[in-house]
């Protein structure tokens, strides 16, 4: 298993292969990841524990939604979202194996532009 550190919190990267990724998002409470969206990379979202808002959609037409622990999201290729803790969260993701591929277009915490392959 392995900890990643992030402004909003950490993820334990828990399963790694060349077809599939497991980890899971810790987010402290009132904190959110960047408004993204991925060019390949296909996850579903699990909330294992809190209560956070998912941001879906562009910024002029945000679609936010109330998720609580049992609460499942398919995020597939080219769907804007985020993802804003109400309370401290726990959320499982598994996805397949393109880590890197993030296309930033907002961001609290200064990280700019795009990491996609």
């Amino acid at each position: 298993m392995r900890r990643v550190d992030k402004p909003w919190g950490h993820e334990l990267i828990w399963a790694q292969t060349d077809r599939y990724v497991g980890k899971v998002l810790h987010i402290r409470a009132g904190q959110c990841l960047s408004r993204q969206y991925h060019r390949v990379k296909d996850e579903t979202l699990l909330l294992q524990s809190g209560e956070m808002d998912l941001e879906i959609g562009p910024a002029n037409a945000v679609e936010r939604r109330r998720m609580t622990a049992g609460d499942v999201f398919h995020v597939t290729p080219g769907t804007i979202h985020r993802m804003a803790a109400v309370t401290d969260v726990a959320v499982v993701e598994v996805s397949t194996p393109e880590l890197d591929d993030v296309v930033r277009l907002e961001d609290v915490y200064g990280r700019e532009g795009t990491s996609a392959p």
